[in-house]
């Protein structure tokens, strides 16, 4: 028996390495094919330099500014029942499934110069298209399920006899809520941020049909790609993929103090 599991284990490792193999190959080959002078050089490209901020500041604004309504909306669906709820569910996981240029072409019909809120926001001087408010809207879109799912499992989680008991004891709702579900959903909530956040700042497809400029470093590495050729487009990928592996690293260390606080 004890041979048979170690049989079992030596194959499930094998095949465990191979994905992984899968997932760190065409990295390493990125990595390998680029010297330490052009990425240097590529660091010190103010194109690439602002690409990459923007691209940090604006799925950080979106993570952010989503999550105000996001994280109640969650909270709402993890305790309440209430008619078509399974269909709302399928509407929150639809912006993973669907091709992201398909999404794209839809966020442009609600915030172009054409639109109703495309018209309301020009006559307040604001226009999404091209501008770092329709990137965060088209980031936002595609990103946003990973939060909502994250949340409402974490406050699925928190035992609804706490919430209760404080109801019992003269809390509001809305004090139970900030003071009982929100910090014990914390973990999973974190979690959700931080994958609304990298899925965000990854956009490419539904980015691009919003807002080619300002650029973001995903357009910024699909058009040198297609101008220059691969030799010009890789410096720029290995460095995104630097920045946002220390970003992500990052944020996993915070969500983990913040945890161990909790």
């Amino acid at each position: 028996m004890k041979k048979q599991i170690n049989i079992r284990n030596l194959v499930f490792a094998l095949l465990g390495g191979l994905v992984l193999l899968f997932i760190v190959g065409p990295l390493a080959g990125l990595f390998l094919s680029t010297t330490p002078n052009t990425l240097f050089e590529t660091l010190t490209d103010k194109e690439v330099y602002h690409s990459i901020w923007l691209t940090l500041f604006t799925a950080m604004a979106a993570t952010l500014f989503f999550s105000i309504a996001a994280i109640p909306f969650a909270y709402l669906l993890a305790r309440k029942n209430f008619p078509f709820k399974k269909i709302v569910l399928g509407i929150i996981d639809l912006p993973i499934v669907i091709p992201h240029t398909a999404a794209g072409i839809a966020i442009l019909g609600v915030i172009s110069r054409d639109s109703m809120l495309g018209r309301w926001a020009e006559t307040v001087g604001i226009s999404f298209i091209g501008n770092p408010l329709g990137i965060a809207i088209a980031m936002a879109f595609v990103s946003i399920p990973f939060l909502i799912n994250s949340a409402r499992d974490g406050f699925a989680s928190v035992p609804e006899r706490l919430e209760k008991a404080a109801l019992n004891l003269g809390a509001s709702p809305i004090q139970v809520f900030f003071t009982i579900s929100l910090p014990l959903a914390w973990r999973n909530i974190i979690s959700g941020m931080i994958m609304m956040f990298a899925r965000g700042m990854s956009e490419f497809g539904a980015v691009v049909i919003v807002a080619y400029y300002p650029m973001i470093t995903p357009v910024l590495i699909w058009e040198r790609f297609g101008a220059y050729g691969i030799k010009y487009a890789q410096p720029v990928a290995i460095l995104f993929i630097a920045v946002t592996l220390l970003v992500f690293i990052g944020l996993r260390l915070l969500s983990k103090e913040k945890q161990t606080d909790h």
